[in-house]
């Protein structure tokens, strides 16, 4: 038997998982259930994987792991693909380049070549990364409509969200993501990050996803949106 907390943590979770493929962060799941810690939502996720409904996945990026919904709910669908194996590597790449390849077969498993560019640090815009040539294999199944391509993570901020340094994430290229999204943005036209968006007011806050480091708040002029996050690849 759940308490009412437990279950709101564990549906939120879910639902997280399904939509996004990856876990929530613990802000977000605190900001869910209207609690005043994290150390609330530790607890929970502690008494959630003792009875047997969370499961913990040490250093992936999706962290946790739904085993089983409560009897009254509807079984769930099925989990999103497993990440695929990768060499990770140092790679500039033309931000401006041609859209990937077609898939080589026509069905979920065949693979598309993305064009593969640098790690996203501080201080280099992606169009300054242009050495065209690059590319990395992905899954079909990973991707949906529009056009992608991949980065190479340098450091631990979105370390709480699952994203750790040396992982190449997913991105769909675009100028626009909702509120609460994990985006590549390009700050005052020099620095490009990859942080999660929120929208204040007239403020634009890019929030880290670990608590060693501190959100940045800018003027809707000094933030650029180049994409938003859709899938991470790592090697084990």
């Amino acid at each position: 038997m759940l308490t009412r907390k437990q279950h709101e943590l564990l549906i939120f979770i879910d639902k997280h998982l399904r939509e996004t493929g990856f876990s929530p962060s613990f802000e977000e799941m605190k900001e869910a259930l209207a609690l005043k810690s994290k150390s609330g939502i530790h607890r929970l996720i502690t008494a959630l994987e003792e009875r047997g409904f969370l499961k913990r996945r040490a250093h992936r990026a999706r962290a946790l792991e739904v085993i089983r919904l409560p009897e009254n709910l509807s079984p769930r669908r099925a989990a999103p693909p497993k990440e695929a194996p990768l060499s990770p590597n140092v790679i500039r790449g033309n931000f401006t380049g041609q859209p990937p390849a077609p898939p080589r077969a026509a069905n979920e498993t065949s693979a598309v070549q993305l064009p593969l560019y640098g790690r996203i640090a501080a201080g280099l815009p992606i169009e300054a990364m242009r050495d065209a040539g690059a590319s990395v294999d992905v899954p079909a199944a990973l991707l949906g409509a529009g056009d992608h391509y991949a980065l190479e993570v340098a450091g631990d901020s979105m370390e709480e969200a699952g994203i750790l340094d040396g992982d190449t994430v997913l991105i769909r290229r675009g100028e626009t993501a909702e509120n609460g999204a994990i985006v590549v943005a390009l700050i005052d036209d020099n620095e490009v990050t990859l942080k999660r968006l929120r929208r204040r007011g007239n403020s634009i806050a890019l929030e880290p996803a670990n608590q060693r480091y501190e959100t940045r708040i800018f003027g809707p002029d000094r933030v650029k949106v180049q994409g938003r996050l859709i899938g991470l690849l790592r090697k084990y």
